[in-house]
């Protein structure tokens, strides 16, 4: 049990061991092992180091249920007792010794014949059942001789019973004195005594049947020998008095213990428990979070890590969290209000963690409420809290930090304990905590115990026993800095009063911010400015203010926000925490082990850098907040790892990493803050390191807790912030000096994990735009026809679509199931994969692949990066098809109908395509990428097929693209105003990138110079006549589109019949031209069908180039006609991607699989998300 968690110079120091000695331990562990030495004389490990260690995770078990993640009851059977009632082994907690009593019962059953060896060598096999039987027994002398009354006739016949069973026991005689077959019915009765002392109401006639029938069992049935009453007289184990014989013992021998003594009775449930319990308590915690927790603490303890320090004498450090105005407690409005589907964002609380909202109501019943509804009277605070704990709130990454102060406080005192101090401590912290636990307890038992006090969790535990140091060494170890950069402009705001709530409740938290001072009209002085709570003037006091030069906003705001307050942190090492974060007590205390490999050689040098393992908690609800965390999993668990070792080149990509603070202090700081190029600010501190002669390490004994985006528009939003910031560091000096300086094999391996996987991923995408053009050229210009005529090989087409088999997402998941075979077992991982796919996984990561490939391509094209906020809400609101539509529209639908148009003019004039077989061969990835690139923003969005949600969009929709711009009109109303934002990207572009974009849009006219040459009408000729000819079309349809749109604006309002009669001459004029080429020409009908294929593309190429020259033409007449052509694009294209999402929601049943899909996580975990979707209020409601 030393594990590494406490100081080296705290293990117990062994005398110089001989060979001999050694011969003679493992003779001695052999017979105790196998039952041979001297029955219950086995040598138990160190009780001192076995208490020091069950103090340390009964307050990892303390810490879980604060934070309702257990209940009462499961706390009971997850804790380890003190050992009390004169109990001879470790009391392992109750979920490991379930059911092994019965099964040590029946082996007695079964050996009733065999010797106390065979029988001892039987249990022995199980530690756990060794435990149980010795701890079952001790428990029950001491119950026994506890109700009996002292100097009584039934107490000296008690203890004498006792004494000779324990004669026999030690002689090795047990199975030949007493039957063994009678035990089951000795189990009986002292269950039904144990069952009714734990009643509140105490029946003493129904407690001295229950004792006088287990006397008659143990003196009359029990022995082998049967004794005669004299006998019994005579060995002391019968009333001096034969008339007590009649059924009067134990009658005025019964005492019962006080009703206050809780401790007792928290005991008498364990014993309880363990004398019943039948079946395993696998599901104990039943948290699914609680059960990894523990999972991952336990094995972590048999990890390699180096042996920790005392407190004293361990590094100091600080964690730093920059925050700008996100959400620090949830408000009660924001609780209670319902979004526009009905959904308040407690109630969605309420059904996706609704173990631990059972488990909150429970402990504030415990803490005094009496009605629920009283909740928002007299506990909202503790409600705002529960809820805040649930999302990326400022106060969840609080808490989760300042475990590092609790925990070096508990190390603190152990560290300097005294055995008194542990054992004796140990024990009054025991009898405290039962006796404030009060009669909420669910226990085994069917009745409860008398209510007492309330239990306050955060003056209970380990810190009862602190002497008054603790807390100073401490804080000379630890600080906690929050760079609130606007605080000083927040003064007022409710946020403000719960960053100053916070800080009142934790001693070791600053709060760091940039204060304005204006002097005149125009002076304005800055100040960096670190505050705390002093605890005795009730008040926020200020410790530091330093003059800045100017204004620190130079970049995006959050790099300076680090470096202004990095000036404020202490000690040697600085652990740099994001707003989305959070933190385990049971981690905590790894935290003085992981400071200690500053001082260990990775390589030839010491680490800079020490990169933390992310367990990421918000993938438990939603199938795509599910697929994302799988996905971050891998990278930051095996990705990083090997990073590492052996690549040796792990950088800096996110917040949990712990920092060299003096070696950074000189090297420019955590991050870098030049605006645009730095946008990912978080990798540049990794380069910086790498390229000063740094090292980088990775950890996986400790982890931090991290969330991530769950809704399909913020994971989009980060990916395509994070493909832009890839896009940056390609241009940036850092990557090139790391390409110039790294030896080959390392600079491969910084390509491929940084801005490598990003342009791989554009190249697939373009490989595919290449295969399908190319593939559209051989099939419009005879080539495919020539070669199918002279090879007649069918093996042709399937040849060239090899390489499509990369697109359908499977490959992008393979890290996961390699990270899950680690981490759980190859076939579990095989079932998730399964599982992933069934839940269109693939869907989701080709769609994923398209927008890094948009947002990387577009800034190495044009540059311009630009922070993304995402945002950290849940998300289980429908997205609008209006606002799916913005998101998605350039870097996915257009591309998406551009690659349709392609595979069915394909379709229609391939030889190869004849061949339905072959087509679909041929095809069928490209045909998944495109349906990939509509629907996952419909299919991952809640109620995304709901008909009537449908036509609202519909609606929406059509209004929004109609809607008038205006100076003050934003892109979420007018389809204007977001159309001229879209166009932003060429304002910081230069001459090469213009011309490059005009290049790439070219490709569009092929289209009519390859489909014209198809028409019926030019009768097979194939000159370049035809070609030009063909402008003729595009000429006509775009003088019709101007003629009427002249029509409407002059005459549509006043003089309505002109607009009528204009539109009449129109169309007259058309039908009179087709019906002349009918007549007069090879002209068909289908040559119309076949010319909008040619048309269109067109048309949409030269909308294109005309943004690129938007400067020469916005002060044209020919720019409002750009504007209306592309208006009527967008109407068109919005309606290609509406009509497959309103066929499925027309479609009946498909919703309620959608909704399966997207939920099927919640589903598994029994959770009611019909009423999610329909509620409309939460279960606890004010009057």
């Amino acid at each position: 049990m030393q594990f590494n968690l406490m100081p080296e110079v705290q293990l117990p120091t062994e005398p110089v061991i001989t060979l001999v000695k050694k011969l003679k331990d493992a003779v001695q562990r052999l017979k105790l092992r196998y039952g041979l030495g001297q029955p219950y004389k086995k040598t138990e490990s160190s009780q001192v180091e076995a208490t020091r260690f069950a103090l340390i995770w009964n307050e990892i078990i303390i810490a879980m249920r604060e934070e309702d993640l257990i209940s009462d009851r499961e706390l009971e059977l997850l804790e380890l007792p003190c050992n009390c009632w004169d109990i001879r082994v470790i009391r392992w907690p109750c979920v490991l010794l379930c059911n092994e009593l019965l099964l040590s019962l029946s082996q007695a059953k079964e050996m009733a014949d065999n010797s106390d060896k065979w029988l001892w060598l039987k249990i022995c096999k199980s530690e756990y059942r060794r435990c149980a039987v010795i701890e079952a027994y001790d428990s029950v002398k001491y119950v026994l001789l506890e109700v009996i009354k002292h100097d009584t006739e039934e107490y000296s016949i008690a203890t004498q019973f006792l004494l000779e069973m324990d004669h026999n026991i030690t002689i090795g005689k047990l199975t030949e004195a007493y039957n063994m077959r009678v035990l089951p019915l000795i189990h009986e009765k002292l269950v039904h005594l144990i069952d009714l002392l734990l009643k509140p109401g105490k029946d003493t006639s129904a407690i001295v049947n229950a004792l006088q029938a287990l006397y008659e069992i143990s003196v009359r049935d029990f022995p082998k020998v049967e004794k005669s009453g004299r006998k019994l007289r005579e060995k002391g184990l019968g009333p001096v008095n034969p008339a007590a014989d009649a059924g009067f013992l134990f009658e005025n021998a019964v005492k019962f213990p006080d009703a206050e003594d809780m401790f007792f009775y928290r005991q008498l449930r364990r014993l309880y428990t363990i004398l019943t319990s039948r079946d395993s308590m696998h599901d104990v915690p039943k948290n699914i979070e609680a059960r990894r927790r523990i999972a991952f603490f336990s094995n972590s303890l048999f990890m390699n890590m180096p042996h920790a320090p005392h407190v004293e004498k361990m590094m100091a450090f600080s964690v730093l969290t920059p925050y700008y105005d996100e959400e620090v407690i949830y408000g009660s409005l924001m609780l209670q209000n319902p979004n526009e589907d009905g959904i308040s964002t407690l109630f969605y609380l309420q059904k996706v963690y609704e173990d631990e909202w059972r488990n909150f109501m429970e402990r504030m019943k415990r803490e005094g409420l009496e009605d629920d509804k009283d909740i928002w009277t007299t506990k909202v605070r503790d409600l705002r809290l529960w809820a805040s704990y649930r999302g990326q709130t400022l106060s969840r990454t609080v808490r989760g930090m300042m475990y590092y102060h609790r925990a070096l406080k508990m190390l603190a005192f152990l560290d300097l304990a005294s055995e008194m101090d542990i054992g004796g401590g140990r024990q009054e912290l025991a009898s405290y905590d039962s006796m404030m636990l009060n009669n909420h307890l669910n226990g085994l038992a069917s009745n409860e115990i008398p209510p007492t006090g309330n239990l306050n969790r955060a003056a209970s535990g380990v810190s009862l026993l602190y002497k008054g140091h603790e807390s100073g060494s401490a804080l000379m170890k630890f600080t906690y800095v929050v760079a609130c950069q606007i605080y000083g402009k927040m003064k007022g705001d409710p946020r403000a009063e719960d960053i100053l709530y916070l800080m009142e409740k934790n001693e070791a938290l600053r709060v760091a911010y940039v204060d304005e001072v204006h002097l005149g009209r125009d002076e304005v002085e800055y100040y960096s400015v670190l505050v705390k709570y002093d605890q005795q003037l009730k008040r926020e006091v200020e410790i530091f203010r330093i003059k800045l030069p100017g204004p620190i906003k130079l970049g995006e705001g959050k790099p300076e926000n680090q470096n202004h307050a990095i000036i404020f942190t202490r000690g040697d090492a600085l652990q740099t925490i994001d707003m989305n974060q959070d933190n385990y007590f049971e981690e905590a205390l790894k935290m003085r082990n992981l400071l200690e490999e500053f001082s260990k050689f990775y390589g030839i040098r010491k680490p800079t850098i020490l990169g933390v393992r992310e367990n990421i908690f918000t993938g438990s609800v939603s199938s795509l907040a599910w697929f994302m965390s799988a996905q971050e999993m891998s990278f930051v668990t095996l990705g990083q790892r090997v990073l590492a070792n052996p690549l040796k080149v792990r950088m800096h990509y996110g917040h949990p990493d712990v920092f060299d603070r003096f070696w950074f202090l000189t090297r420019g700081g955590v991050s870098k803050a030049s605006k645009v190029i730095n946008i990912s600010e978080d990798i540049f501190a990794g380069f910086n390191c790498t390229l000063r002669g740094g090292n980088v390490t990775h950890h996986e004994y400790i982890q931090v807790g991290k969330g991530r985006d769950v809704g399909l528009n913020q994971i989009s939003l980060f990916e395509a912030k994070v493909a832009s910031g890839n896009g940056e560091q390609l241009l940036s000096r850092d990557v090139y000096r790391l390409g110039h300086r790294l030896d080959f094999f390392r600079m491969l391996s910084v390509y491929y994990t940084t801005v490598g996987h990003y342009f791989n991923t554009m190249m697939v995408v373009l490989s595919v735009y290449t295969f399908l053009w190319g593939r559209l050229y051989l099939a419009l210009s005879g080539v495919e026809k020539k070669a199918m005529s002279n090879t007649n090989n069918a093996a042709y087409g399937a040849m060239l679509n090899q390489q499509f088999v990369v697109q359908l997402g499977l490959f992008t998941a393979l890290p996961m199931i390699v990270e899950n075979s680690l981490e759980h077992g190859f076939l579990s991982a095989v079932w998730d994969f399964l599982k992933m796919q069934l839940q269109l996984a693939s869907l989701f990561y080709t769609f994923s692949m398209g927008t890094r490939a948009h947002y990387f391509g577009r800034t190495i094209l044009h540059g311009g990066a630009k922070y993304r906020a995402t945002g950290r809400g849940f998300v289980v609101v429908h997205k609008k098809f209006a606002e799916n539509y913005r998101l998605y529209a350039r870097s996915h639908f257009v591309k998406a109908i551009e690659l349709g148009v392609i595979l069915i003019v394909y379709a229609a004039h391939s030889p190869l395509a004849k061949d339905t077989f072959i087509y679909i061969a041929l095809t069928i990835s490209s045909w998944f990428l495109v349906v990939s690139w509509i629907l996952v923003p419909f299919v991952f969005n809640p109620s995304g097929f709901d008909w009537l949600k449908t036509v609202y969009d519909y609606n929406d929709f059509i209004n929004w693209i109609w809607y008038g711009s205006g100076v003050s009109t934003k892109a979420n109303q007018s389809w204007e105003t977001w159309w001229y934002e879209e166009q932003d990207h060429l304002k910081t572009t230069g001459l090469w990138g213009k011309l490059m974009e005009i290049m790439l849009d070219l490709r569009f006219f092929f289209f009519q110079y390859g489909i014209v040459y198809q028409l019926k009408i030019t009768n097979g000729n194939i000159s370049i006549a035809v070609y030009f000819l063909s402008w003729i079309y595009l000429v006509a349809t775009f003088g019709i589109f101007v003629i009427i749109a002249y029509a409407r604006d002059k005459y549509a309002a006043k003089e309505h019949i002109y607009y009528r009669l204009i539109q009449f001459l129109v169309i007259v004029v058309t039908v009179l031209v087709i019906v002349l080429l009918l007549e007069f020409s090879k002209f068909e009908i289908i040559d119309l069908l076949t010319s909008l294929l040619a048309i269109i593309p067109t048309g949409w190429g030269m909308i294109l180039i005309a943004q690129v020259l938007r400067p020469f033409l916005q002060s044209t007449v020919v720019w409002e006609t750009v504007v209306s052509m592309a208006r009527l694009y967008d109407l068109m294209f919005g309606m290609i991607v509406m009509a497959p999402v309103a066929l499925l929601s027309w479609i009946p049943g498909f919703l309620s699989m959608q909704t399966r899909i997207l939920f099927n996580e919640a589903f598994s975990r029994g959770l009611q998300i019909s009423q999610l979707l329909t509620g409309r209020k939460s279960n606890i409601d004010r009057d």
